[in-house]
């Protein structure tokens, strides 16, 4: 039981390492999602050839920690093949063996769960967040630049020839109107280009740079062309000027309190003034 304990307990230091790992290379300005790929890439070993990682090794700070969790991930695929192979000798009845392997497969639901958890994951991201702030980790922080904590987030859409933005010109696309802002578009031979303008042609298999809510670049990326694709674009819309209007109305009323704020203050200052005399 103790080496099967060991073992949930090497898991879990793993999730909290490649955690820490993500928000690390978030805070030198990777997406989330990309982020998270990365470092589960370099602590596995798995070393995936692809475009991001090109930039991991361009990046001083990202390779220190690609670096960091390659030698972690060796070590720790090493003790975790050797606690489990502990855990299961010396079974002297089978239902030693058994309660051994639902007391593994337990822990591991229970970790799994945890770790899907979006609760604790905003909460170890703000705790991790804080601590690497504190260290010489000399990076700027384009999440909280880009206020993604807030449920906003940056990410590159693919393009495929089913898609209902393939073909179009970003003006028509009306894209600003759903809350989404188009920051770059990256061809399919390379060239990018940045800050682009309603006049752009988007083409299939090129990708989007796209800044907004979670919800909203989600069922983007998700829209085909036709009829179809268009109702959704009707409906985005008129659920971006609900939020809109929603919003307005938070800032009129901080301007509202504000304003009795100040006058509750300058009451206050005349009656003050009124008592000296």
């Amino acid at each position: 039981m103790l080496a099967i304990l060991s073992l949930l307990v090497i898991i879990t230091l793993a999730i909290v390492i490649t955690r820490i790992a993500s928000s690390a290379l978030t805070l030198t300005g990777l997406s989330p999602d990309i982020a998270r790929f990365q470092a589960r890439s370099a602590f596995t070993g798995c070393g995936f050839t692809t475009a991001e990682a090109e930039d991991m090794v361009r990046h001083p700070v990202r390779r220190r920690i690609i670096m960091l969790l390659m030698l972690l991930g060796n070590a720790g695929l090493v003790t975790s093949m050797s606690t489990l192979l502990l855990s299961f000798v010396n079974i002297t009845t089978t239902l030693s063996g058994l309660s051994r392997a639902a007391l593994l497969v337990a822990g591991l639901l229970a970790l799994w769960l945890l770790a899907r958890s979006r609760w604790i994951d905003q909460q170890m991201s703000r705790l991790i967040e804080w601590a690497l702030r504190r260290t010489s980790l000399n990076v700027q922080d384009y999440a909280s630049l880009l206020n993604m904590s807030e449920g906003f987030t940056v990410a590159e859409l693919p393009i495929r020839e089913e898609d209902w933005l393939a073909g179009k010109r970003l003006r028509d696309a009306n894209l600003p109107d759903e809350g989404l802002v188009v920051l770059a578009i990256r061809r399919e031979d390379g060239d990018y280009v940045g800050v682009p303008t309603g006049n752009d042609l988007i083409y299939a298999k090129d990708s989007l740079v796209v800044y907004g809510q979670d919800q909203a670049v989600d069922a983007l990326r998700k829209r085909e062309r036709g009829s179809p694709g268009e109702v959704e674009h009707v409906e985005a819309v008129e659920k971006e000027n609900r939020r809109l209007r929603s919003q307005e109305m938070r800032e009129l009323r901080r301007e509202q309190e504000k304003k009795e704020q100040e006058d509750e203050s300058g009451l206050g200052g005349t009656t003050e003034r009124a008592d000296a005399r």
